[in-house]
């Protein structure tokens, strides 16, 4: 398999740290945001490990449209984690031999508690049948070389933490270079405080290293989970999407982030989407915005221009020039999947949800609407504060 760009060992990154007496800090895995340009950002706030955005392995498969829109990298995105949503092995190995040339390993996504995924079988659904799981990755361990990255990010279990251990064992066993565990159960909402006596008992039963995730908003956050939990990393998710300085110590988002942003966005060779350019400005400077401005701002016609006059007018900020390295020409051999969904009886095109199986998304999507509408319910006597605008736009879903 060609090997395009540099890669990075993601258990040489938990050894050190361990040795080091610290943690990783996660960049977690976010529909729509969690795209090139961001991880790009949070990196130069000392950001150790990002992801993809979640991507539906069956799409990925079906559709050379979904993998261009879907998966974009460059010769610095690294070290970087595709994180597939897949209910079967077929998807899940040929996606992950796809983007093996361009990454340093796979995650799958057992912890979305979406009804969407949990419908169809992704996601914490997942969580019913471990021995799935298990063949998932113990299949893609098997298939791919050693020192690229497998790995599982899932939910505590209802059934009782003991199950959760178990299951965390029987995933160990596969062979996977380490877990992802949010600290609660695909049930609880966010006001549901994450579970860190479990996280740590769960930590305490693995030879692997493990990350804790949820309730993650700053770096004395961060510090707590590592201490209480011994856990070798920590994700962040609504924390990071609001302040991607925080594992720098930033207790908001500092102003040479929004322009370390103005750069990569506004630079030529990037065609990121104006909802994704102006989402994350509208989530990083939003406790720096009064009401007014917030209302303003996230109402701006689909026009970059109007971002850039709004940050020059209330922030004098301007686009420079900036280093972030053009995008790689990926190309993905997807003949693998062919013979293999042809082996088993189905189809290798697409189902009908648009060309080759790929339905676009290109929306505002439900965390930014939620905030819109937030705004719109504040009365005239200061409004609801920034914690709560936050708690409402990601409503009771943990991404």
């Amino acid at each position: 398999m060609a090997e395009l760009k540099p890669k990075t060992s993601i258990a040489g990154l938990f050894e050190d740290a361990r040795k080091n007496g610290t943690y990783l800090k996660i960049c977690a895995p976010m529909v729509r945001y969690s795209k090139l340009e961001f991880r790009n950002l949070v990196r130069t706030f000392d950001t150790d490990l990002t992801f993809s955005s979640m991507i539906m392995a069956d799409s990925f498969c079906h559709s050379e449209k979904a993998r261009l829109n879907e998966f974009t990298t460059n010769k610095d995105d690294t070290p970087m984690i595709v994180q597939f949503a897949a209910n079967n092995t077929i998807d899940f190995l040929s996606a992950a031999e796809m983007v093996y040339p361009f990454s340093d390993g796979v995650d799958l996504n057992c912890g979305c508690p979406q009804r969407w995924a949990m419908q169809d079988g992704y996601g914490s659904a997942l969580l019913k049948t471990p021995e799935l799981i298990a063949d998932m990755l113990a299949t893609v361990r098997r298939n791919l070389p050693c020192s690229f990255s497998v790995s599982v990010k899932v939910r505590l279990l209802q059934k009782s933490l003991a199950a959760t251990v178990d299951m965390c064992r029987q995933l160990e066993a596969c062979g996977i270079t380490f877990l992802t565990v949010h600290g609660r159960t695909a049930a609880d909402k966010t006001n549901v405080p994450v579970n860190k006596d479990a996280l740590k008992e769960i930590k305490a039963s693995l030879s692997i290293p493990m990350v804790a995730n949820g309730d993650i908003f700053s770096l004395q956050d961060a510090d707590e989970m590592h201490r209480i939990t011994g856990c070798d990393g920590v994700m962040s998710a609504r924390g990071i999407l609001s302040n991607p300085g925080l594992y720098a110590g930033h207790r908001q988002t500092p102003r040479e982030c929004i322009q370390r942003w103005l750069d990569i966005t506004a630079q030529a060779d990037t065609d990121i989407t104006y909802q994704a350019m102006h989402h994350h400005l509208s989530f990083m400077a939003e406790s720096m915005l009064s009401k007014t401005q917030r209302v303003t701002f996230n109402g701006l016609s689909k026009d970059k221009r109007l971002v850039v006059d709004f940050l020059r007018e209330h922030f004098q900020l301007e686009p420079r020039p900036c280093d972030h390295p053009p995008k790689l020409a990926c190309t993905f051999d997807d003949g693998a999947f062919r013979k293999r969904a042809q082996a088993d009886g189905r189809s290798a095109v697409g189902d009908g949800k648009g060309e080759n199986g790929y339905a676009s998304e290109n929306t505002d999507g439900a965390f930014f609407k939620s905030m819109v509408d937030d705004l719109a319910k504040e009365d005239g006597d200061g409004g609801v504060d920034d914690v709560g605008v936050m708690g409402g736009l990601f409503g009771d879903e943990e991404i």
